[in-house]
């Protein structure tokens, strides 16, 4: 709603109302001390088009992703997104449409959601999946939960390859609870959880291509894992490796959580993203958020409907499996038709692209003398510095080349990491952006 200024006689007709000779007859409970005076350090008025000026010089100053060369990664990737993705979730039976709660009036967005489930599931390798969650991270503390619940047991845990970011969010969902272990970082692909893994462990959760860029071995883990009756949890941040990597669920994993923003999303700052969460049917009433079905009308036509409700908005608090109230549908959408677009072989095509640049980029780095960490890779890799990574990258986003994440950044204070640095490689990295990192590195290096 736009806001509608009121006159002086408008005041004064709310104030006489109300019994009040004046506004600050409305403060009158708060002490004059607390009141004080505040003077905003803003500019005065000015005409609309001497503000857009004033906003375009301030974007100008920003760096945006497509500016330049771009090797950022680390759970959130720059990918072409077709601009039909845009064109269609701006029409406004989508941008307007919120809570399915009526089927007669609902069935476009409920029969999207059905399509958005049985995407995931086939890229997941699971047996079903729901209809989003907010972001990776909070998908995979949702995971955590359930496992618990399944298992009836208590102790996780999280691998030391997990993005530091989501482990955070799972240790506060978790917070004042026991249970939860947190292994060391492994840069390296050093560590072995299954080591770990006791009769008393509810699950482990490992993520491929994990936090470095290193591929897991799924199929051993889970074995692993079901000998002691834990849960296999494999977390996906970049849904693109699904187009070359064998599906996690084929692999064994129980429960498989992942981040959508790679398909149909563009970087945003940051965000609005989309969590994935998929599971064996045997554990769907354990799953948290929404799930849309397939089902028939009274004229026995095909129709779709939210079932399973098991969310505390529906059923008593203390008998929901989440307290998650909605679903990331707008974001959902734009995954959707992305996929559809691309279709089986098209998701493939971009996934082998895809990894040809990376292997493009490793070949480059490791011919300049710059020691790459990992033997596996998808698109995306860890580098070890001879000097800490963090001011090179500082360096090089003052030439306009966004060199990765450096590792100390999510992981301060942690030994063995300030040299580290974190490149990722998309189908818009070209040769030539390749060549400036590589330059830029060798002389920082130097």
């Amino acid at each position: 709603m736009r806001y509608l200024p009121h006159s002086a006689a408008d005041r004064q007709h709310m104030l006489a109302t109300i019994g009040a000779s004046s506004i600050d007859d409305l403060f009158a409970a708060v002490p004059k001390s607390v009141l004080g005076t505040f003077s905003p350090d803003l500019p005065d008025h000015q005409p609309e088009f001497a503000v857009e000026a004033h906003m375009r010089g301030l974007a100008r100053a920003n760096h945006a992703a497509g500016d330049g060369p771009f090797f950022v990664g680390a759970g959130a990737y720059r990918h072409h997104v077709p601009a039909t993705v845009d064109h269609l979730i701006q029409r406004s039976e989508w941008l307007t449409a919120y809570t399915p709660y009526q089927p007669e009036i609902s069935q476009g967005t409920l029969q999207m959601l059905f399509e958005f489930q049985t995407q995931v599931a086939n890229l997941t390798g699971m047996d079903v999946a729901n209809a989003s969650m907010y972001d990776g991270s909070t998908a995979t503390a949702e995971a955590v939960l359930m496992a618990r619940r399944i298992t009836k047991k208590n102790k996780v845990f999280l691998s030391g390859g997990l993005h530091p970011q989501y482990r955070d969010t799972v240790v506060t969902y978790l917070s004042g609870e026991e249970g939860l272990e947190c292994l060391a970082p492994s840069p390296e692909g050093q560590g072995d959880i299954v080591d770990h893994i006791d009769d008393d462990t509810a699950a482990i959760v490992i993520q491929t291509p994990d936090f470095y860029g290193h591929l897991r071995n799924v199929s051993a883990l889970a074995e692993a894992a079901h000998e002691k009756g834990a849960l296999l949890i494999v977390v996906v941040t970049e849904i693109i490796s699904l187009g070359l990597l064998e599906a996690p669920g084929a692999l064994g994993a129980d429960i498989v959580v992942a981040e959508g923003q790679s398909l149909g999303n563009p970087l945003t700052f940051g965000g609005p993203y989309v969590g994935l969460l998929a599971c064996r049917e045997k554990f769907v009433r354990q799953m948290p958020g929404r799930l849309c079905g397939e089902t028939v009308d009274a004229n026995g036509e095909r129709g779709f409907v939210l079932t399973l409700s098991t969310r505390e908005q529906h059923i008593r608090r203390e008998k929901a499996t989440s307290n998650i109230c909605t679903n990331s549908g707008l974001c959902a959408l734009a995954f959707t038709i992305h996929l559809s677009l691309l279709g089986e072989r098209g998701l493939t095509r971009l996934a082998k692209l895809n990894h040809s640049r990376a292997i493009a980029l490793a070949d480059a780095l490791q011919g300049a003398g710059i020691a790459v960490l990992n033997k596996t890779f998808f698109n995306e890799m860890t580098v070890r510095l001879p000097s800490p990574a963090a001011p090179v990258v500082e360096a090089l986003a003052a030439k306009g080349i966004l060199a990765g994440l450096p590792v100390s950044r999510l992981e301060p204070g942690k030994p063995d990491v300030e040299n580290l640095l974190i490149l990722a490689a998309t189908e818009l990295t070209t040769d030539a952006d390749i060549t400036a990192l590589v330059g830029a590195l060798k002389g920082e290096i130097a």
